[in-house]
């Protein structure tokens, strides 16, 4: 794997091309999981809140979990992560379907499937497919990654809903980790050894790389404006199937809006890849976060109708993870590839950390309140902030990559 013959057919396309499809089959998965809410919960007599914790646990194991599996594939190797990350995810998912109680549940969906989607999503992707690609085509690469990602989240749905309909919820999962077991091939084109493979400098010490991020004022902007990303992807993928329901649309309908998200979110990815490699990406997410609350707030005001919850499908899957290639890219911008597993990683846990609070929180003020109204008013208010916080990002490598720079010249 790692002599010339095979480095030769591991070229930037077919590492993008692995990578997207990984995205595709691990997002997809995980994009339904909203699916199995009702359902799960009628079978087994949990309320809500069983299951949106069990979700909400799976995405703070996920963003806690996401450093240390980033900094493991700077060091080793994407691919190995991988292997380790979907032997969890499939595991997970076999358990899942087994769970009877809710402890069950948060074990299987929350801690297991949490620890490996830090092992098979973007940070550790995107670190290799960044450090095989030319500087002027990262911030593409990275919108062709996800954008294939979204199309995976697209094209699971409507199965996973057939599928639950015709066998039940424990049989879809079954057949999910079936389906999840061809995650682990597509590790081999990513298996790569960074230090050798870019020829780059000998690492730095973690506490070097994490002292010059952590006393960066833009980096802990940039996490804590992708914290409310996460509050919003999670309470939406979780919670709208069960909300349009509560409508009286039908859990189809649901479905039907998740799919057009992913489908939609092919679109979103592609262009904020295409122009973050052309113009400022912290001004980019600026326009996302302020176009959310915008299309939120519209959604709140007006009826809630089959063709208002498509176009809401529409409009938040052309912003839903539209976020990820430009937070990617300033990281990149400002502290070099080397370690964007790991400082991707740290973002991401802001992400998930809002991640926790949108998919537990939306089934708390539930059983509170009888309604999501207060959730939806409060995504809201979390865009303009997160638009806020961006706004004084400046997208200037550090001191050591200029100077490095410098002597390059």
């Amino acid at each position: 794997m790692s002599g010339p013959g095979g480095r030769r057919w591991r070229t930037p396309a077919v590492i993008l091309a692995s990578g997207a499809v990984l995205l595709a089959l691990s997002l997809g998965i995980r994009h339904s999981f909203g699916l199995f809410l009702a359902p799960m919960s009628k079978e087994h007599g949990w309320t809500r809140e069983v299951f949106a914790f069990a979700i909400a646990l799976q995405n703070l194991v996920w963003g806690a979990a996401q450093p240390f599996a980033g900094r493991l594939a700077d060091r080793l190797g994407a691919g190995q992560v991988i292997i380790g990350g979907s032997i969890l995810y499939v595991g997970g998912l076999v358990l899942m379907a087994w769970s009877q109680t809710g402890t069950a549940l948060a074990l299987s969906a929350g801690l297991v499937i949490g620890l490996g989607l830090s092992g098979t999503t973007m940070p550790v992707v995107f670190g290799a497919v960044v450090r095989s690609t030319p500087p002027e085509r990262r911030s593409m690469a990275m919108g062709i990654a996800m954008a294939v990602g979204s199309l995976g989240q697209f094209a699971m749905l409507p199965g996973a809903l057939n599928a639950i309909d015709a066998f039940g919820s424990a049989a879809t999962l079954l057949g999910f980790a079936a389906v999840g077991l061809l995650m682990a091939p597509l590790a081999i084109a990513l298996s790569e050894k960074p230090a050798t493979v870019t020829g780059r400098a000998p690492a730095r010490s973690l506490r070097e790389v994490l002292g010059e991020a952590l006393g960066h004022q833009g980096f802990w902007l940039l996490c804590f404006g992708f914290f409310v990303c996460g509050f919003h992807v999670v309470f939406i993928a979780t919670h709208l199937p069960a909300f349009l329901t509560d409508r009286g649309l039908g859990p189809r309908s649901g479905a039907v809006v998740l799919a057009l998200v992913g489908l939609f979110n092919v679109a979103g990815s592609y262009l904020a890849g295409l122009l973050g490699g052309r113009f400022d990406k912290p001004r980019l997410l600026v326009g996302i976060y302020a176009a959310r609350a915008v299309v939120i707030t519209a959604f709140v005001l007006f009826p809630v109708t089959e063709g208002s919850a498509w176009l809401f499908g529409a409009a938040m899957g052309l912003l839903w993870l539209s976020t990820v290639p430009p937070t990617n890219g300033i990281i990149v911008t400002l502290f070099g590839v080397e370690n964007l597993a790991m400082l991707g990683g740290i973002a991401f846990f802001f992400h998930q950390v809002g991640a926790f609070l949108g998919g537990w929180l939306g089934g708390r003020l539930y059983v509170l309140t009888g309604s999501y109204d207060l959730v939806w008013w409060l995504s809201v208010a979390l865009a303009l902030l997160a638009a806020l916080l961006n706004l004084p990002i400046r997208e200037v490598p550090v001191a050591r990559l200029t100077l490095a720079a410098g002597r390059a010249t």
